[in-house]
């Protein structure tokens, strides 16, 4: 929550949005007016499907998806979604579990039933940059937490605490759960010069040179 509390503090516009996860507030640290909830899970502001947001294109200033995109299967879609709904400039806050962690080596040792959050699609944050990349959001922000491994029993969590200032250290990258945040970029068009500068420069190259002897040429004709 810390990480997310970081991420959003500094954003500002009208209106932002938290999808999924609506038990939790991930916008609580955030100063924009209008903030609500969208998840398919009782206790949502708005009821549906974070592939379909009931939202206008370009009407959000903010949008966040915390572990939303390892609970699709169709993440990609998830965020052009996203996309969709933000304007430009707007910005976007994605929390995830990293696949090269102690995380990542628990989940695959874990069974199919070994429940939430195993049970997720773990999305690397390269694959992750390379989504954002193709949907035209520029990353301005992100960082690495729980470096600890990730122990039921609160005296061995207790025991490997020294891990999390020890991580943030010495393997930054190697943090069980990551929160980036991007903002999407809307591209000038390319000025294309007209046809008329062209045509009209190709004329002035053409253009006869004037003769400063001119008059003393015609006269001599004349003679």
């Amino acid at each position: 929550m810390q990480q997310f509390d970081n991420a959003v503090e500094d954003v500002f516009g009208y209106r932002a949005v938290q999808v999924g996860l609506p038990e939790l507030s991930f916008l609580r640290q955030n100063r924009i007016p209008y903030r609500f909830t969208v998840a398919l899970e009782a206790g949502a502001a708005l009821a549906a499907d974070p592939l379909q947001l009931p939202l206008a294109s370009q009407s959000l200033d903010l949008v966040v998806l915390p572990h939303a995109l390892e609970s699709h299967l169709d993440a990609h879609s998830v965020l052009r979604e996203a996309e969709r709904v933000l304007r430009p400039e707007g910005q976007v806050v994605i929390s995830g579990f990293n696949n090269a962690s102690l995380w990542g080596l628990r989940r695959w040792f874990a069974g199919r039933n070994a429940g939430s959050p195993w049970d997720a699609r773990f999305i690397g944050l390269l694959r992750l940059k390379d989504w954002l990349q193709l949907l035209s959001f520029d990353l301005n922000g992100g960082r690495f937490g729980c470096y600890a491994p990730p122990l039921e029993q609160p005296a061995w969590r207790e025991r490997f605490a020294f891990m999390e200032k020890a991580g943030a250290r010495w393997w930054p990258i190697l943090g069980g759960v990551y929160v980036v945040r991007a903002v999407k970029r809307v591209h000038g068009m390319r000025l294309i010069t007209p046809a008329w500068r062209k045509e009209r420069k190709r004329r002035r190259a053409l253009a006869a040179m004037p003769q400063k002897n001119g008059h003393a040429t015609q006269r001599r004709h004349e003679r």
